[in-house]
This record gives C-alpha cells, sequence and structure tokens, in this order.
C-alpha cells in the first residue's frame, strides 16, 4: 500500500500533497516486468497521477496523465481515481536510457484529462518542458491551470536496481496569494533536501509535507492509504470487444479459434473462443 498525506498552512493557502509510493512502484514494476529504466520513469507518472488524482472531488472521478516525448520507452500512460489507487503502461516497458529524459523524449506532448462525469472529459496538454515529468507537471499547472505548483518525484534504487523507495510530494499555492506564505514557502523548498534524499533518510509523507510548510502552521488534513488497482475484468473486455463492430468480430472468429486480449495496465489475458465471438457478434 502506498500512502497520501495532505497538509494546509494556517492561512489556507498553500497545500501540500506527499505520497509514499513505494509499494505501488514495486508492483507495477512486478507486473510490467519493466526494465530500471522504465521502472524510473514510469514509477514517476504512477506517484504523480496517485497525488493528482487524489485531488479529484468525487467518487468516479478518473485522471490521466499521458506523455508522449519520442523517446525510446514509447507513450507513458497512468490513471487514477480520485483516491489515488492508480494504473500504468509503456508503449516498451524493456526499453533502456541512461537517464529519464532520454528514455522519455523531449519532442512530444504532456497530457492530463479529467473525467468528472461531464458531457465531455477537460483535456489539458502542452508541449513537454524536459521529458523529466516532474518539471513537465509543474509547466503543466502554471500554464493550463494557472496554479504555482512545485513538484518533486523520485525513485530510489539500491546497487543490485531494486526499489528501495519511492514516493513524492507537491505544493500548490490558492488564491488569494499571500506573498509572506510565498517568500516562506520558497525558502523552505530551497533548504529541503531532494526528494530522493528525503526517501533515502526515511522520512514519511508527513514528515515531507510539514517541512514543505515549515512556518506556515502548517498541519496534516487528512491521509489515507492507496495501491496499484486495476478495474479490468471480462465484462469490461467483452465491451471492448464488442466496440471493434461486426466486420472485425467476424473475421477474429474465423481466422481464430481462440482470441486472446491482454490488459495493457496489468498484463491479465482474457480469452474468448470462436463461438463466444459469434455471440458477441449477435448482440
Amino acid at each position: 500500500m502506498g500512502k497520501i498525506v495532505r497538509a494546509l498552512s494556517e492561512d489556507g493557502g498553500v497545500l501540500c500533497s506527499a505520497l509514499d509510493s513505494t509499494d505501488m512502484v514495486r508492483e507495477m514494476a512486478r507486473l510490467h516486468g519493466a526494465s530500471a529504466a522504465v521502472t524510473a520513469a514510469l514509477g514517476r507518472m504512477t506517484t504523480a497521477a496517485s497525488i493528482m488524482g487524489a485531488m479529484l472531488k468525487y467518487e468516479g472521478d478518473r485522471l490521466t496523465l499521458r506523455v508522449n516525448g519520442g523517446g525510446p520507452c514509447g507513450t507513458l500512460t497512468a490513471v487514477s481515481d480520485y483516491r489515488g489507487n492508480v494504473k500504468c503502461c509503456a508503449g516498451d516497458p524493456q526499453a533502456s536510457a541512461p537517464s529519464v529524459e532520454e528514455l522519455v523524449g523531449s519532442d512530444g506532448t504532456f497530457t492530463v484529462i479529467k473525467d468528472m462525469g461531464l458531457k465531455e472529459p477537460y483535456c489539458g496538454q502542452i508541449p513537454l518542458v524536459s521529458g523529466n515529468i516532474a518539471q513537465d507537471i509543474t509547466a503543466y499547472y502554471s500554464v493550463s491551470e494557472q496554479l504555482p505548483t512545485v513538484c518533486a518525484l523520485g525513485i530510489l534504487f539500491d546497487e543490485d536496481s531494486r526499489i528501495k523507495a519511492a514516493g513524492g510530494y507537491m505544493v500548490q499555492v490558492v488564491p488569494p496569494i499571500s506573498e509572506k506564505s510565498v517568500r516562506l514557502l520558497d525558502e523552505n523548498l530551497a533548504k529541503m533536501d531532494s526528494i530522493s534524499g528525503m526517501l533515502e533518510q526515511r522520512l514519511d509523507p508527513g514528515q515531507i509535507a510539514l517541512t514543505a510548510l515549515s512556518g506556515l502552521g502548517g498541519e496534516i488534513l487528512d491521509s489515507w492509504d492507496a495501491q496499484y488497482y486495476c478495474d479490468c475484468s471480462r465484462e469490461r473486455t467483452r465491451e471492448v470487444l464488442i466496440s471493434l463492430g461486426k466486420k472485425e468480430l467476424a473475421r477474429l472468429a474465423e481466422e481464430q479459434e481462440e482470441t486472446e486480449v491482454c490488459c495493457h495496465f496489468c498484463n491479465k489475458k482474457y480469452n474468448f473462443s470462436a463461438d463466444e465471438m459469434l455471440k458477441l457478434l449477435k448482440e
């Protein structure tokens, strides 16, 4: 389980959300058989999506992050619910590169989709700033939502490339903006260790959040557990197959004794016989 903690400054103008995503990232890496490089990049996406998803208000709300920078890992996608439970996938989970930036690439876009039960989902998109992911999220909030934000994400490996710790935090200043609060926050962030350094020191999410709000009378608002969770099912897979249309279903039923569908988020496989495909065709 991961743990999300949210803390608020005394004047209500600065919110910090912090997450220990170690277990979530380990599960992601296990399910996808991800290389260390993809684990570093997709782990950041997992952490960020969980933190951002937890900012949604209502059950049923969903947030999707998508990064396509032209790098060897292909498109990275992460989906979170309003409690920060998250699932994700990469175009090539075994890709390799010397750094996250080189793995992701920087010639592309960063996209945020919020499905909040409205007629059309909200979609915000910006050109990638660096492929670093944390810097791209900071830029997204500045450009698309005009919300001053600092995002830090990190994955810590041991000498055998196993995940020691993973986590991150996001600090946002909300109107009305206090110059004093901004000044103190800037001072705090300048003095704080890197997120990897804080993970190395085994600081928990509450300690990280309150450190960011030092001198601002910060108090913990709430905390809860989140996890890597895929909600795929055989019934949902049936709906996907039906959406392919009559022509494609007929082709699959004719050419294959069994059609296998693999979930991109958890690699679970669902098999449908030719007879089952014909039944779907009738539906």
